[in-house]
C-alpha cells in the first residue's frame, strides 16, 4: 500500500488526534511526530522515514525508522543513535547535522533542531531566584524596625 494511500485512510480515523478546539490546529501524540501536528509531512504513522527525539534515562536518543524495513519489525526496522556530551546549541546541532548530512529526511531539520535544543533545556537545572526585596509600606516597616 502506498504513503499517500495510507494518510487518506488514517487522517480522520486515528486515535492519535489531538481536538481541542473545533476552530484550532490538529494536534498528533504519534510517537515520531516532531511538531505534534497532525499532517502528512510529520506524520509518524504514514510516512516510511521517520525520526524520533526521546529521553530515556537522561540520555538522548536520536530514532530513524529503516525505509527498507518490514513494517513487522520492532528492533530490527529503527536505528538508534546517542548524543555525545558537549555543550547547549553545539551538542543540538552536530546531532541534527549528522543525520541530514546523510540525506535523511531534510526537510525535518528544523524540527529536529528545536526538539533536540527543548530537550536539553528540560535537563538544565533551574537557578535558584533569589529572595524578593519588600517594598511600599513593607519596606518601611522593615527599615523601621
Amino acid at each position: 500500500m502506498s504513503r499517500d494511500l495510507e494518510w487518506l485512510l488514517i487522517r480522520k480515523y486515528n486515535s492519535n488526534v489531538v481536538k481541542r478546539l473545533p476552530e484550532g490546529p490538529l494536534f498528533s501524540k504519534e510517537a515520531a511526530n516532531l511538531f505534534n501536528i497532525h499532517s502528512h509531512k510529520y506524520s509518524g504513522l504514514a510516512n516510511s522515514k521517520t525520526i524520533s527525539i526521546e529521553e530515556y534515562k537522561g540520555v538522548i536518543q536520536i530514532v530513524t525508522r529503516k525505509p527498507k524495513a518490514s513494517p513487522h519489525a520492532v528492533s530490527s526496522g529503527v536505528a538508534r543513535s546517542t548524543l555525545r556530551n558537549r555543550t547547549g546549541s553545539r551538542r543540538a546541532l552536530g546531532a541534527t547535522s549528522k543525520l541530514f548530512k546523510s540525506g535523511y529526511r531534510p526537510d525535518l531539520r528544523r524540527a529536529a533542531l528545536a526538539r533536540t535544543s527543548a530537550l536539553l533545556a528540560s535537563q538544565k537545572e533551574k537557578k535558584p531566584r533569589p529572595a524578593k526585596k519588600p517594598r511600599g509600606k513593607k519596606a518601611i516597616a522593615a527599615a523601621s524596625a
